[in-house]
């Protein structure tokens, strides 16, 4: 099976075609939208949104806080109370950011992982919203102003790229499925515009076929696509490249007319059934990509 995109017939003298494809990967060729000129109702509408966004995202960090320590003494790793917080203060922030959720078959029971493609920061709020997930993420965001700290505050997993440690970080994964808990992964390693998908790599599925899980794991491919609101570039959602979050925030919140985002659960693939982590990656990643290509449009 092709896991990727088929490469151009032709291509620019920079090894790049028109529509933004080096070889099989995604790179963003077309710039993003221009940023809107904000009147006074777009900041009206801003300053109406920003206010209960941040009260119920710094609340329900403040009160995951205050019960992680005690669950922490009374049930180690496993979090059974404080992994339900980010779903119920998610899915009160999806509207107040001016965006509709929509949500297509279901979570996997038992023990696994989930994968899924990468739009931007807003997938935090799509996914969390949607399902009781671990976020595993690339250290960097750690550092993003507001939305590094609630990720921070939601005990995501942090990992450094670096192929000396791909073993250590895939040995914490295991270790944190056979405690019942459910990381989501981004195999495509950055975001795209969310116009398609990229090709996913396989380093971190090899946690999967760890020997403490590799039995009874399954893994569950989610797709995530949005619908910028009527009059957008159909891009309007997609954080890519070196935009800045700020300003895509912002115009985020003056949207004068809603979104949406469709999380569609793909059904779970039986990780005993996979012949390695690049087979399953191969899997997966057509599974989402088979998913976007079936939806019509808006």
């Amino acid at each position: 099976m092709n896991d990727a995109p088929p490469p151009p017939a032709s291509l620019r003298p920079d090894g790049v075609d028109a529509a933004g494809y080096r070889g099989p990967t995604w790179i963003g060729a077309d710039p993003p939208p221009a940023p809107r000129r904000f009147g006074p109702a777009d900041w009206a509408r801003v300053a109406l949104r920003a206010v209960p966004l941040a009260t119920i995202l710094f609340g329900g960090l403040a009160v995951l806080l205050a019960i992680r320590v005690p669950e922490a003494l009374l049930a180690g790793r496993r979090r059974p109370v404080t992994s339900w917080i980010p779903r119920a203060t998610f899915a009160v922030a999806c509207p107040l950011i001016g965006m509709r959720r929509e949500v297509r078959g279901r979570p996997m029971a038992g023990p696994g992982a989930a994968v899924s493609n990468h739009v931007g920061w807003l997938d935090i709020f799509a996914l969390s919203a949607s399902c009781r997930v671990l976020f595993v993420a690339k250290s960097e965001v750690a550092r993003w102003p507001g939305i590094g700290w609630l990720a921070r505050g939601a005990g995501t997993l942090f990992f450094r790229r670096d192929r000396a440690k791909a073993a250590q970080q895939a040995a914490e994964l295991a270790e944190r499925i056979a405690l019942g808990q459910r990381p989501l992964i981004f195999p495509e390693g950055t975001s795209s515009d969310g116009r398609r998908v990229l090709r996913f790599k396989p380093t971190l599925f090899a946690a999967l076929f760890d020997p403490r899980v590799r039995s009874l794991a399954q893994v569950q491919p989610i797709a995530v696509e949005y619908d910028a609101p009527p009059g957008c570039d159909p891009r309007f959602y997609g954080w890519w490249g070196d935009m800045d979050f700020v300003p895509h925030f912002l115009q985020v919140l003056a949207a004068p007319r809603r979104g949406k985002v469709i999380v569609t659960f793909h059904p779970p693939r039986a990780v005993s059934e996979a012949g390695d982590r690049k087979a399953l990656a191969a899997a997966c990643e057509e599974d989402i990509r088979a998913g976007l290509r079936a939806r019509p449009g808006p």
